[in-house]
């Protein structure tokens, strides 16, 4: 330590000798190169041991500036920095800047999608799920609580925005995310946010996350929300999945009633509409005949008051035929005087034969049957006695 030139000078704490440093450096370096340091000390001028330093020197100034080259891939950004100063935002390509610690660059990739998940976390390299209740259970319009699981793919649309006014990029997707999705499930029923509305949901969080962020200047770009589950807490499924259930049952026997009633209601329809036809008929019938009996009866007077001995008689014989068409009698007229009668034996035996059974082949008639053709004959002759008395 004695030996040692510098030792003074580092003892009294003054700078050191840049000329015995620099001669220090050059003894160490021709030693690597394997010169003898005793024979730079003697070269004349005292140069010859500082001569190697400058091509050393002229080297690392290369390495130096040759660190100052980068490329910016596709889809990316360099934003560059003069002593934390942002002066340039530089294109895809190989670039160049003064290397560190003058200026220094930081590539960002606008292009790439990056997700967050809210309310729940996946671990890497599995599927398996996590919970986060403190992110996931929400309050809903109908005071009803809610556990609702989204994710946020999102991307950069301005690199001076996302490097200057964000510290941390994903906390503040994360927490913008967060209070949209709770504003918009707290204006909603529970069923909303369960069932019909978890698409309607996704694409209202969507648009006001995009408001937040671009009125705070954060150069985000939400690409999309997806809903991931929604559902009742855990203390409360079992409940929920009754009243689901009756609700569902509820549907069914309504629409079971609307079947009913689409299938009875037409029938019902149709037999009225039957019903009205028919009684118009009915009426139009009726009216028609009751216009025609009194036309007719009209006709019948005035022919009466004409001729009403003629027209009495008429009406009488009318009246017989009328009755007697419909019967089984046989009637004989015994003004003429003549005795021999005939008798449709036929007839009569074809109206009293459907109360016997048929005899084999052609039988003569019994001896009931003839007395009962007889009894009629009888009936007969008497009914017209006494209507010739009458007349008489």
């Amino acid at each position: 330590m004695a030996n040692d030139p510098g030792w003074g000078n580092r003892n009294s704490g003054g700078p050191p000798d840049l000329d015995e440093v620099l001669r220090d450096l050059g003894r160490k370096f021709n030693g690597l190169f394997g010169r003898s340091g005793k024979g730079g000390d003697s070269a004349p001028g005292g140069n010859a041991g500082t001569a190697p330093v400058l091509p050393i020197v002229g080297l690392i100034a290369l390495i130096w500036l040759a660190t100052g080259f980068y490329i910016v891939d596709q889809g990316s950004r360099g934003v560059v920095l003069q002593f934390g100063k942002h002066v340039e935002t530089t294109m895809p390509g190989p670039r160049w800047h003064i290397p560190y610690p003058i200026e220094s660059v930081t590539v960002v990739n606008m292009q790439q999608v990056r997700t967050i998940e809210v309310g729940y976390r996946t671990a890497e390299g599995s599927s398996a799920r996590s919970k986060e209740l403190r992110e996931s259970l929400m309050l809903t319009d109908d005071e009803n609580i809610i556990d609702l699981q989204f994710a946020v793919q999102y991307n950069l649309k301005d690199v001076e925005e996302t490097l200057f006014n964000n510290r941390n990029t994903e906390s503040y997707v994360r927490g913008v995310a967060e209070t949209a999705i709770r504003e918009i499930v707290g204006k909603s029923k529970m069923d909303f946010v369960l069932y019909e509305g978890r698409e309607e949901i996704a694409v209202l969080a969507r648009d006001l996350m995009q408001g937040i962020l671009d009125r705070y200047k954060t150069g985000i770009n939400v690409v999309s929300v997806t809903m991931q589950n929604a559902q009742p807490p855990e203390q409360v499924q079992a409940a929920f999945d009754d009243a689901v259930k009756a609700g569902q049952d509820l549907e069914r026997q309504k629409n079971e009633g609307q079947a009913y009633a689409n299938d009875i209601i037409p029938k019902a329809r149709g037999t009225a509409s039957r019903l009205l036809e028919e009684a118009a008929g009915y009426k139009a019938r009726i009216e028609s005949e009751a216009t025609g009996n009194a036309s007719r009866f009209e006709q019948i007077l005035t022919q009466y008051q004409r001729a009403p001995e003629v027209t009495r008689q008429r009406l009488y014989l009318d009246a017989q035929e009328q009755i007697l068409s419909s019967v089984s009698k046989v009637v004989v007229d015994q003004k003429g005087g003549n005795s021999l009668l005939y008798l449709p034996l036929d007839k009569l035996l074809s109206a009293t034969g459907a109360t016997t059974l048929p005899q084999q082949g052609s039988a003569p008639v019994s001896a009931q049957s003839a007395a009962q053709v007889e009894l009629e004959a009888q009936r007969t002759r008497d009914a017209f006695r006494s209507r010739e008395r009458e007349t008489r």
